[in-house]
C-alpha cells in the first residue's frame, strides 16, 4: 500500500493532462503526454524542488493556498479538489473525517421510494465499504446469476478479487479492479478501521492483484462510464452508469446502470419480462 497517498494523486493528475490542455506547447523530445514537473510548478507559483517534495511524500503538509494552486494548475475538478484537500489532511494520520461512523446500512424511506421509481432499472446503493445495501429487482436480474449478490450483506469488492466468477462475469476485469480500490481508497482509506479491516481481508484473498493496485491507483473512481458485463443468459451486455453520491450522512453512493447500445437494451428487456419486480434492501 502507498503511504504517501497525496503525492501518489498528484502525480497522477499531473500525468494525466496534456500540455495543450493548459496552454502550453507539447515541444519535441517530450517522452510523456503529461505535464513536467516544472511545467505544474510554474504554473502553481511554487519551486520545482517544493513539488518534487510534495510527490515523494518528504512534505506532507501544504497550505490551503498551495493546494489550491495546484488545484488550479492540474485543472481539477470540484470534487478532485475536495479529495485533495482530504488527502493533505490524512496525510498526518489517523485522521478521519467518518471517525468510527459503522458504514451505513440503513436506507433513508426517500432512498427505497427512488429504487422502486427506478424500476426495471438495475441500480444499487453502496456504503463505504462497497457493501451493497439496497437494490433494485433490475439490478438483482443482472447481477443475481453471476454471484454478486451471494452473502448476506454482498460485498462489490470482494466479489471482484475474491470470487473467480468475477474475471468472467467482467471481461474488463482489471478496470472494474481498479475502480473498486479507488473506491475504497475515496475516504481516509487505512485511517478508517472499517476499510482497513477489507483491506486487510483482500491483501489476503488476493494478493498482488489488490495490493499492487493500492500502491498505485490513486482515490476517486469515475462517476460515469461504460462497463462491459457478461450474463450467463443474455451474454455480453455494455452498459453505461452513473454514480451519484447521497448525503454525508447517508455514507452512501447510488450507481445506476443503463444500456449502452440497442442490443444491451433489447437483452434487457428480455431479462426484466422473465421475472417479477420487487425491491431489495438490507437492513442494518
Amino acid at each position: 500500500m502507498s503511504d504517501n497517498e497525496l503525492g501518489l494523486f498528484l502525480r497522477s493528475r499531473r500525468t494525466a493532462i496534456t500540455p495543450a490542455e493548459v496552454g502550453l506547447p507539447a515541444g519535441p523530445r517530450r517522452r510523456t503526454s503529461g505535464l513536467r514537473r516544472a511545467e505544474v510548478a510554474m504554473l502553481a507559483g511554487v519551486s520545482v524542488e517544493y513539488l518534487t517534495r510534495l510527490e515523494q511524500g518528504r512534505d506532507r503538509h501544504p497550505s490551503p493556498q498551495v493546494l489550491s494552486a495546484l488545484g488550479e494548475a492540474l485543472r481539477l475538478t470540484p470534487s478532485e479538489r475536495v479529495h485533495l484537500f482530504r488527502l493533505s489532511k490524512a496525510s498526518g494520520g489517523g485522521f478521519s473525517c467518518m471517525g468510527d461512523a459503522v458504514p451505513g446500512r440503513d436506507v433513508r424511506p426517500t432512498v427505497r421510494a427512488l429504487l422502486e421509481r427506478l424500476e426495471p432499472t438495475p441500480a444499487m446503493l453502496l456504503n463505504r465499504l462497497n457493501e451493497i445495501v439496497g437494490r433494485t429487482a433490475g439490478f438483482e436480474r443482472l447481477a443475481g446469476p453471476v454471484g454478486l449478490l451471494d452473502g448476506a450483506v454482498p460485498n462489490f469488492a470482494r466479489y471482484v478479487f475474491a470470487d473467480e466468477r468475477a474475471r468472467a462475469a467482467y471481461p474488463d476485469w482489471d478496470h472494474v479492479a481498479d475502480e473498486q480500490v479507488a473506491m475504497l481508497k475515496q475516504g481516509p482509506f487505512r485511517a478508517d478501521p472499517h476499510v482497513a479491516g477489507l483491506a486487510d481481508e483482500l491483501t489476503l484473498a488476493a494478493g498482488e492483484a489488490f495490493t499492487r493496485r493500492t500502491g498505485t491507483v490513486p482515490g476517486l473512481p469515475r462517476s460515469s462510464g461504460i462497463v462491459r458485463w457478461v450474463h450467463p443468459e443474455v451474454g455480453e451486455l455494455r452498459l453505461a452508469y452513473e454514480m451519484l453520491d447521497l448525503a454525508a450522512e447517508d455514507d452512501q453512493r447510488l450507481v445506476v446502470y443503463l444500456p449502452a447500445d440497442a442490443a444491451t437494451g433489447g437483452a434487457l428487456d428480455r431479462l426484466h419480462r422473465r421475472r417479477p419486480h420487487g425491491l431489495r434492501v438490507v437492513s442494518g
